[in-house]
C-alpha cells in the first residue's frame, strides 16, 4: 500500500510540474509509476477496480495541484473540471490496463496512446464541458526550444511524444533488452533534435508593424474597485491611449475593458454611436492610422422572435443575446467591426446542458448566464495589415486559434482578463499557451491582459524582454513580424488527434476479434 501511494504521488508530481512553471520534460517519464502499478495486478475484476481507484486517485490529485485556482473565481468550476478530465485519463489508462492483461503488449501500448490522444481530442473539441488545461501536449508550453514541430503537429503531437516516452522507457525496465533502449532514446531526443533545428534554423520575415499593448489594470470584483477609487476608469485608460506612438498600427486593450466603464456597460450593437463620445476620448487625437482593439460586452436585441438557441427573453427588451466581444474602432470613435467570441469559459459564459434548464425554466440571469456564440473568424485591419483577435480562452484551443491564420491573418491579437484569479498560476499558464499558438500558425502575438501578463510573443514562441507582469498598469510598443505563410497545422488542424482516433478504433475492434478467436481457440 505505501509503496503504491509514493509511486501515485511520484507521478503527479511528474505530471503537475510543466504547469507550475518547472517543466514539461518530466511528462517524458509520468505514467511509468502508474504502469508498474498496473504491472502487479492481475487481470481479475478485483485488481481492475483496484488499478481503477489508484489512477483515479493520481488523476484528480493532478487536477487539483494544477487547476486549484479556479476556485476564486467559480468554487464548482475546479470540480467539474478535475472530474470530467479524470474521467477522459482514465477512460485510455483502463483500456490499457485491461488490453494488457489479455492480449498483445503492443495491442495494449496502442490503446494506450490513441485512445489518450481521441479523449484529449474530444474534451478539447466539445463546445461545452470542454477546459483543454491539461492536455499533455500544453505542458511544454515553457520548453518551447523543444517542441518547434509543432508547427505540423500541434499539441497532440506532443501528447504522442510524451506517451510514446513513457512506453519505450517502461519497455526498457520490463525487458531491460538493448533494443528497447536504442528505441526508446530515438524516441525522446529525435524530437529534441528537430525541434533544435527548427529553432536555430528559423529565418524571421522582413516585414514588420508597430503595435502597443495597454494594461489598465482595473480590478475585477467591485469592491476591489470600490478600496482602488477605479469605478470609472475612463481617464486612467485615456491617459494610457495618449502614450500610445503616432506610427502603431494597432493599440491593443484588454478583454472587457469597455465594460467597466459605467457609461458603457453593455454595449447596443445596433446604437453603436451612442459610444462614439467615449471611444473618441479614449482613442485620442493623435492616431490618425492607428485602430484600437478593445475588449466589450455587447448586447444584440432581436424582440419578439428568438433567433439563436442561447437568447433569454425580458419583458422590457423581448429577446437578445449578450456577447463577449473585441471592437475595432477608428480615430472618430466608430465601431468598424465587432467580432464574438466563439470558445466560451464553461460554467461561466457557457451552461452546460442549456437544454434541462430551459426545460425546467431556470433563468441563471445575469452576463454570467449563457453568453451568445461567435460563428465567424473575423479579421481587423489597419494600414492594410490584418489582424486576429482572439479573446483570453481561445487561446487554449489550437485549431480554433488557427482560423484566424487561415482567414489571412499576418499577426495575431489575444485580449484577456486574467484578474479574476488573483496572483495564482492561472494568468502565466494563459501567457505561456499562447507561446504554443505562436508556434503552431508561426506568428506574432500581441498580448493585452487587464491584468496578468502583457507583451509580445515572436513566431518562433521567443517572449519580448519587455513584458507587465501581475498588478502592472502601463504601455509597452514594440516592432512585431508580419508574416502570411501558412504551417503545416493551420492548413490541416488536429490532424493527429483525427488520425490516432481512426487507429484507436481499428486497435479496438481487432482486440474484440482477437478475443472471439482465442476464445474458438484459434490463436494462442
Amino acid at each position: 500500500m505505501k509503496r503504491k501511494i509514493l509511486l501515485c504521488l511520484l507521478s503527479v508530481v511528474l505530471l503537475s510540474l510543466g504547469w507550475l512553471g518547472v517543466t514539461g520534460l518530466t511528462l517524458l517519464v509520468a505514467l511509468i509509476p502508474l504502469m508498474i502499478i498496473s504491472e502487479g495486478y492481475s487481470d481479475s475484476r478485483r485488481d481492475f477496480w483496484r488499478m481503477c481507484g489508484w489512477a483515479a486517485l493520481t488523476f484528480l490529485v493532478w487536477n487539483a495541484v494544477t487547476i486549484w485556482w479556479v476556485w476564486i473565481a467559480t468554487p464548482i468550476g475546479p470540480i467539474t473540471a478535475a472530474i470530467v478530465g479524470s474521467f477522459y485519463n482514465l477512460v485510455a489508462f483502463m483500456a490499457y490496463h485491461y488490453t494488457s492483461k489479455r492480449a498483445h503488449r503492443a495491442l495494449a501500448y496502442t490503446l494506450l496512446a490513441t485512445l489518450w490522444i481521441a479523449t484529449e481530442w474530444a474534451y478539447n473539441s466539445a463546445d461545452v464541458m470542454t477546459f483543454p488545461w491539461l492536455l499533455l501536449g500544453h505542458g511544454f508550453s515553457g520548453d518551447v526550444w523543444a517542441v518547434q514541430w509543432y508547427e505540423y503537429t500541434g499539441i497532440f503531437g506532443g501528447t504522442l511524444w510524451v506517451l510514446a516516452s513513457n512506453i519505450s522507457i517502461f519497455e526498457i525496465l520490463r525487458s531491460r533488452s538493448t533494443t528497447s533502449v536504442v528505441r526508446a532514446v530515438l524516441i525522446v531526443l529525435l524530437p529534441i533534435a528537430l525541434s533544435l533545428a527548427l529553432y536555430w534554423g528559423y529565418t524571421p520575415s522582413e516585414r514588420n508593424t508597430t503595435i502597443s499593448v495597454i494594461q489598465p489594470n482595473v480590478p475585477c470584483y467591485e469592491d476591489e474597485r470600490i478600496a482602488a477609487g477605479m469605478m470609472n476608469p475612463l481617464d486612467d485608460i485615456a491617459e494610457l491611449t495618449s502614450q500610445i506612438p503616432s506610427d502603431a498600427s494597432f493599440a491593443i486593450m484588454p478583454e472587457s475593458a469597455l465594460a467597466y466603464l459605467p457609461m458603457v456597460g453593455s454595449a447596443d450593437e445596433a446604437r453603436y454611436g451612442r459610444l462614439i463620445p467615449i471611444l473618441s476620448y479614449i482613442h485620442g487625437g493623435h492616431l490618425a492610422n492607428t485602430k484600437l482593439i478593445m475588449g466589450a460586452s455587447t448586447v444584440r436585441y432581436y424582440g419578439d422572435t428568438p433567433r439563436t438557441n442561447t437568447a433569454r427573453y425580458s419583458e422590457r427588451y423581448g429577446w437578445f443575446d449578450h456577447y463577449n466581444s473585441a471592437l475595432l474602432t477608428n480615430i472618430r470613435g466608430e465601431v468598424e467591426r465587432t467580432y464574438h467570441k466563439g470558445k466560451l469559459v464553461i460554467g461561466v459564459e457557457a451552461v452546460p446542458l442549456k437544454s434541462l434548464f430551459d426545460l425546467f425554466e431556470i433563468d441563471l440571469g445575469g452576463i454570467s448566464g449563457q453568453l451568445g456564440w461567435g460563428t465567424e473568424h473575423l479579421l481587423f485591419e489597419s494600414c492594410g495589415i490584418n489582424i486576429g483577435p482572439a479573446i483570453c480562452y481561445e487561446g487554449l484551443y489550437g485549431e480554433y486559434f488557427s482560423g484566424f491564420v487561415g482567414r489571412g491573418a499576418e499577426v495575431m491579437a489575444v485580449i484577456s482578463n486574467d484578474g479574476w484569479w488573483g496572483n495564482t498560476p492561472g494568468h502565466k499558464r494563459l501567457f505561456d499557451f499562447c507561446r504554443l499558438r505562436a508556434i503552431e500558425c508561426r506568428r506574432s502575438i500581441a498580448r493585452s491582459a487587464n491584468t496578468g501578463i502583457s507583451g509580445f510573443i515572436s513566431p518562433r514562441g521567443d517572449i519580448h524582454p519587455q513584458r507587465l507582469l501581475w498588478d502592472e498598469q502601463g504601455i509597452l510598443t514594440a516592432d512585431v513580424e508580419l508574416r502570411n505563410d501558412i504551417t503545416v497545422y493551420v492548413r490541416y488542424g488536429d490532424w493527429v488527434a483525427r488520425i490516432a482516433t481512426f487507429v484507436a478504433l481499428l486497435a479496438a475492434l481487432y482486440y474484440m476479434a482477437y478475443r472471439v478467436r482465442r476464445r474458438n481457440h484459434l490463436v494462442d
